[in-house]
């Protein structure tokens, strides 16, 4: 019997003892226009704010984009750009390795990372000479620790130099 099955069964059999209220979404909520956003990394918060309007992310699943409301997610990142639309009709862009995007109810996203920077502080420059080193040693014949790092490398720094041009 698998632990889902036995969790089902001990709902039925106490239905009072485990079960929360049901949130449901419905048309006539009367809802925020913003998100509350956290953008964290293990050592620090890199932004904070609640009048976000909308979030694009590289979520593994494909590009989306975040509104307030949105249905109640995790979604894995990928390496790439995080773009936040403010209320004032600002964008902030932030180049992220990878991490994850939660969103709770009432409009509240966190976006959790191992690395993250503001798009601005990379020059186009440097990372056209790193991924060239990268794809060298990813096609290469060094050891095979090597080489998959190389190619995470070449992976993050593709997403990079996209995101610059």
């Amino acid at each position: 019997m698998n632990s889902l099955r036995i969790a089902r069964s001990a709902l039925r059999a106490r239905p009072t003892a485990f079960r929360a209220p049901l949130q449901r979404r419905t048309y006539a909520d009367v809802a925020s226009d913003k998100i509350q956003l956290s953008l964290a990394l293990p050592h620090q918060s890199i932004y904070k704010s609640t009048d976000v309007v909308q979030v694009n992310l590289p979520a593994e699943s494909g590009e989306m984009g975040i509104l307030a409301q949105h249905v109640p997610s995790i979604e894995q990142l990928k390496p790439g750009l995080i773009e936040v639309i403010e209320e004032s009709g600002g964008s902030k862009q932030f180049f992220l390795s990878g991490g994850f995007a939660v969103v709770q109810p009432g409009s509240v996203l966190s976006i959790n990372a191992v690395e993250g920077y503001p798009l601005e502080d990379f020059s186009a420059e440097a990372v056209r000479s790193q991924l060239s080193e990268s794809q060298k040693i990813a096609s290469g014949s060094g050891s095979e620790q090597d080489i998959a790092e190389a190619k995470v490398e070449v992976e993050v720094l593709e997403s990079l130099q996209a995101a610059l041009k």
